[in-house]
């Protein structure tokens, strides 16, 4: 049975040379832009709701709809996982980023284009619905593949730091896109940023996610992605056969370890602002700013967590982070209820502990041997994002409202917590 490195061995580590971080970087970078256009939509919710339906419709019904359309950019990923890996081993990686990139900058400049409901009625949301389909074929693809490549191309004990720097990359993201939210919700009213302003991020996000694609054809073909092309072109087995035949075990704990990840990572930083505001009226500019500060010591936290696994090992910084998440689930409940001032600012300073949840991509790729490890990651990951990660805002959205559950996100959070707890102390890696 293969084991992690101890602490002591892991004192010894290879560095990184100047082509892994440049590595690194490039991926980084794509990511951040990938999950800028991916995500922003969610942090202008609100806004939207008021654009793409019936304006005398409940605010709680309209917002409930886009989180569904929202949600339905989660329910293709799978899809687009296969597509991708399939296509990938195949006609290679290179052209597969390029196409995973324009599937999402495309429909993101096309948002920013479309009719509201008052121009084209029922239309718009539909639209709307299909352009974020096309994202989530896009990302289902692109992330897996991209957490892989760099996983792969660094050396073996210093796979958590590479793990973490590209989290940190898509996080960069996503503080791009609530920063975007922030500064037009304080430069903007309200009627001007539905009439117009609603457009600027993904007019900008889609041109310079075009942009980047042009720029993808200067890179060249990695050797880790022949390597895994030549050895599957040498296996008569399908790669998702041999998942399914032997790894069974490891898929169940990869999609509860992502059932974590996507869960605490799709409520804490996506549906949270919104859900302060509707269900406490927090001032909008305020619930921003924290989350901005959260989302920044989420990449901070990211990196650390990596860093810290391949020192101590995944396990054990597993286990205590989700023991350290289920306390500040607990204590952000208790804050928020008693109506404590220093709630915004716990929210914040949290986003460094839910930087352990890196882990679980790690965990996954380390799940899996070489030869089958794109499949399993892709296809563990991409189907429980999907289900639990797509469907937790209109899921939660819903559960508020009713009588006794207004504080049903850090519950859940608190649960997902224990969850990964439990994952942490029963993980095993797979042998090389």
């Amino acid at each position: 049975m293969t084991i992690e490195l101890s602490a002591g061995d892991a004192m010894a580590r290879t560095p990184l040379s100047r082509s892994d971080m440049k590595t690194l970087a490039l991926a980084s970078l794509g990511g951040a832009l990938e999950f800028y256009d991916f995500i922003v939509a969610v942090f202008f919710t609100k806004t939207l709701a008021a654009v793409f339906f019936p304006h005398d419709s409940p605010e709680w019904l309209t917002q409930l709809q886009v989180f569904c359309i929202f949600a339905a950019g989660y329910l293709v990923r799978p899809i687009g996982g296969v597509v991708f890996a399939h296509f990938g081993d195949r006609i290679g990686r290179k052209k597969m980023f390029s196409l995973g990139l324009f599937l999402m900058a495309f429909p993101t400049l096309l948002i920013g284009l479309l009719p509201d409901y008052g121009a084209a009625g029922v239309a718009a949301p539909l639209l709307f619905l299909a352009c974020r389909l096309m994202q989530g074929l896009s990302v289902g693809g692109e992330v897996p593949g991209a957490w892989i490549f760099c996983a792969e191309h660094v050396p073996k004990n210093r796979v958590g730091f590479a793990a973490g720097l590209l989290m940190a990359g898509l996080c960069v993201g996503i503080l791009i896109g609530a920063l975007t939210a922030k500064i037009l919700s304080a430069a903007m009213s309200a009627e001007d940023l539905v009439a117009w302003g609603w457009r600027l991020p993904f007019l900008v996000g889609g041109v310079f996610g075009l942009i980047s694609v042009y720029l993808r054809k200067y890179l060249q073909e990695t050797p880790v992605f022949e390597a895994l092309r030549e050895r599957r072109e040498h296996d008569p087995h399908l790669p998702i056969s041999q998942v399914f035949a032997r790894f069974k075990s490891r898929v169940a704990v990869s999609l509860a370890a992502t059932w974590v990840f996507s869960g605490v990572f799709v409520v804490y930083f996506l549906y949270l602002p919104t859900y302060l505001q509707a269900q406490w009226k927090l001032p909008a500019a305020e619930v921003f700013t924290a989350n901005c500060w959260a989302i920044f010591l989420l990449i901070l936290g990211s990196v650390a967590a990596g860093w810290l696994a391949d020192f101590v090992g995944a396990k054990r910084a597993y286990a205590a982070g989700g023991a350290l998440m289920f306390l500040l689930a607990a204590a952000l409940a208790s804050t928020l209820r008693d109506g404590d001032p220093r709630f915004l600012q716990l929210y914040a300073l949290g986003g460094f502990l839910i930087g352990t949840i890196t882990l679980s991509p790690y965990m996954i790729i380390r799940s899996f041997p070489p030869q089958v490890r794109f499949t399993g990651f892709a296809l563990s990951y991409n189907t429980a994002y999907a289900i639990v990660g797509g469907t937790a805002p209109p899921a939660m959205a819903a559960l508020v409202t009713q009588p006794g559950f207004v504080l049903a996100p850090f519950h859940y959070v608190m649960a997902l917590s224990l969850l990964g707890a439990a994952i942490g102390w029963i993980w095993r890696p797979a042998p090389e």
